[in-house]
């Protein structure tokens, strides 16, 4: 059987929300499975996917640009091993500039900036290499994106942490704010419902079938059930579904509607998403360095 460890336990609790022994037994019962243990809690206790987007894993900073016509813009996502750096000028300048190419050149690939030369006349890389040379830690440039907008764009940064590009027709600038304001704070996965990707909600309507299966209920009641779970599930997590954070009386799309707008797409980027941050342990990096010491004395 998988060693169940305290760090695990904390993550399934994270992702669940439930307590600590439901969460060390379904890991036990999916011999340590991630995934497999947080199915296994939402089928038995009926709790919501989790929500990665909402948890920072790692440290930097989110750089933002649009150009005053406001039809090009760029987001990037800069990472470094501290918040102490990532609240360094120079580094939060570094992305900033990073933004503003990315989006007078248009770049559409990440990988692509390293040869590329900054305003000041340097290449991408060597401002990086130098930033490591000054800041003593690793930094890379994780994620991009470039939009050249079909409406106008709109931008939102909560902090450095969390970034929002919005494209959209119709309205004005305040609600294009607003727009992305509500994205970065209730985090849809995309606009409707006929975005969603097919294998996502078939994995949550299996989940669901699972749940509604616990209570024995005959098997059309189980099917209705089950689509009542796909409705509310579309209204959480897409754009147009969601009560709009600024007044829940009326959703998203009550509102484009009442302002004769529409969303064309948008990109949320939140600081180290989907990146599990490392563990240190202080005494244990102290004895190896004492051991490195010792070594190379001899």
């Amino acid at each position: 059987m998988a060693e169940i460890t305290a760090s695990m336990v904390k993550e399934l609790r994270e992702r669940t929300g439930l307590g600590m022994m439901e969460c060390k037994k379904a890991l036990a019962e999916t011999s340590g499975d991630m995934k497999a243990a947080e199915d296994l809690l939402r089928i038995k206790s009926g709790a919501k996917a989790s929500k990665a987007s909402g948890r920072i894993a790692a440290e930097g900073v989110i750089g933002a640009y649009i150009s005053t016509d406001r039809k090009n813009g760029a987001l990037v996502e800069i990472n470094c091993e501290t918040d102490f750096v990532a609240k360094n000028d120079d580094f939060v300048n570094f992305a900033k500039s990073l933004a503003q190419l990315i989006a007078a050149e248009k770049v559409t690939e990440t990988g692509a900036l390293s040869t590329m030369t900054l305003p000041h006349g340097e290449t991408v890389e060597a401002s990086r290499q130098a930033l490591v040379m000054k800041l003593g830690e690793n930094i890379s440039i994780r994620r991009s994106v470039c939009y050249t907008a079909n409406g106008n764009l709109a931008m939102y940064l909560h902090g450095s942490k969390i970034g929002v590009m919005i494209d959209y027709s119709g309205g004005d600038e305040a609600l294009g704010k607003d727009l992305a304001m509500h994205i970065a704070a209730c985090k849809p996965i995309c606009v409707s419902g006929e975005q969603i990707p097919s294998d996502l909600l078939e994995h949550e309507r299996q989940i669901f079938a699972a749940q509604a299966a616990e209570s024995g209920k005959p098997a059309n009641i189980i099917e209705k059930m089950v689509e009542g779970r796909i409705a509310k599930y579309l209204a959480e997590v897409t754009l147009q579904g969601q009560p709009f954070v600024k007044d829940p009386e009326q959703t998203v799309e009550k509102l484009l509607a009442s302002k004769s707008a529409k969303v064309n797409g948008f990109t949320l980027f939140v600081v180290g998403e989907g990146i599990e941050k490392k563990s240190d342990d202080f005494a244990a990096e102290v004895m190896a360095q004492v051991s490195q010491t010792k070594e190379n004395k001899a």
